[in-house]
């Protein structure tokens, strides 16, 4: 959970359409837009409106009618997106490569760059 006084998350922002992006899909809980930083054809970023959970865990734990939507929706991105045929990664920690702690996965889609694996 963001601490309170906190700034918003870059995704929070996306959300609430302060900082402008490429919305591909959205329901009134969840938003995929494409990545800044792409590293396969198709990427897409899936979060939370809110940054109420700053991981997959917790979001699991604590709502898991959540995390479903936002799988839901990554499936819709890649049925339309990529075909189908989709890697689904949801980094957990600093050292994993999460660096904004706000619940959010990553649909890669298509041949990924050779070292790559989806950071953010």
């Amino acid at each position: 959970m963001a601490s309170p006084g906190a700034e918003p998350s870059i995704f929070s922002r996306i959300a609430a359409r302060e900082i402008p992006a490429t919305i591909v899909a959205e329901t009134d809980h969840i938003i995929a837009f494409n990545d800044i930083a792409p590293q396969a054809p198709v990427h897409v970023v899936v979060t939370t409106k809110t940054e109420q959970y700053q991981n997959v865990g917790q979001l699991a734990a604590a709502d898991p009618a959540l995390l479903a939507e936002l799988v839901a929706v990554a499936e819709r991105v890649a049925l339309e997106h990529c075909d189908g045929e989709y890697r689904l990664i949801f980094n957990t920690g600093a050292s994993a490569g999460q660096t904004v702690f706000h619940v959010h996965a990553h649909v890669l889609g298509g041949v990924l760059e050779e070292g790559t694996l989806a950071a953010h």
